[in-house]
C-alpha cells in the first residue's frame, strides 16, 4: 500500500478527523456522566446543610430565597422542623481571600447565633489558607455556638474574638467577612 502524500489538505484532514473524534468522545462521556455529577453535587448540598443547620424535616432548596447585600446576592436555605424554622443557611463569601473568592455556607438559628459553618469553595494556598477546612484545621469549630452580637467576627489582629490560622491571616479575614455578611443580612431577616 502506498504511502498518503504530505499535502496540505492531507494534514487539514487529519487533524479536523482527529478533532472531530475527540470531540465526539468528551461530548459522549460529558452526556453519560451529567446526571451523575449532578446527583453527587446535591447530595454534596445535602450534606452540608445537615452539618450547618439543626435537624430538619423541608427541602431547603424548594423554599430558598435570594437576599440583596451590599456585596452581592446571598442564598438563604430555610430549615424548617414541621414547619417551625429552626435555621437559616447562608451560602456567603468573601472576595478578599488571598486566591480571591471564598464561598461559606453559614447556618444561623433563629436567635441569630451560628450553629455551624463550612467552607465550600476557596482558592486558598495549600497546607496555609486551606485550613479554613474543617477537615484540616479546628478553625471553623470556633464559631460554632456563638452570637455575632456578642462574638466579634474579626481576627484578633484586627480587634475581634478569631484566632486567625498561623500564617493564613488574609484568608482568616475572608472567612470572617463572609461569616459577617450572612449574619448581617440574617438579622434583617430574622426582625
Amino acid at each position: 500500500m502506498a504511502k498518503t502524500p504530505s499535502t496540505f489538505l492531507n494534514m487539514v484532514l487529519a487533524l479536523f478527523l482527529c478533532s472531530f473524534i475527540s470531540a465526539v468522545a468528551l461530548g459522549g462521556v460529558y452526556i453519560l456522566t451529567k446526571d451523575k455529577i449532578a446527583l453527587a453535587k446535591t447530595v454534596g448540598k445535602v450534606s452540608a446543610f445537615e452539618n450547618v443547620l439543626p435537624d430538619f424535616n423541608n427541602d431547603p432548596f424548594a423554599e430558598k430565597y435570594i437576599v440583596s447585600t451590599e456585596k452581592g446576592n446571598l442564598v438563604f436555605y430555610p430549615g424548617k422542623k414541621d414547619g417551625k424554622l429552626v435555621g437559616i443557611a447562608v451560602d456567603t463569601f468573601s472576595m478578599r481571600g488571598y486566591g480571591g473568592k471564598v464561598s461559606v455556607l453559614a447556618g444561623f438559628l433563629p436567635d441569630g447565633s451560628i450553629y455551624n459553618a463550612l467552607v465550600t469553595d476557596h482558592k486558598e494556598t495549600p497546607g496555609l489558607g486551606s485550613k479554613m477546612a474543617a477537615s484540616q484545621s479546628d478553625f471553623p469549630l470556633q464559631f460554632k455556638g456563638k452570637d455575632p452580637k456578642t462574638f466579634q467576627l474579626k481576627v484578633k489582629k484586627d480587634g475581634g474574638d478569631v484566632d486567625a490560622i498561623t500564617s493564613a491571616t488574609v484568608s482568616s479575614r475572608a472567612y470572617c467577612e463572609a461569616l459577617a455578611t450572612a449574619y448581617e443580612a440574617v438579622k434583617k431577616v430574622l426582625k
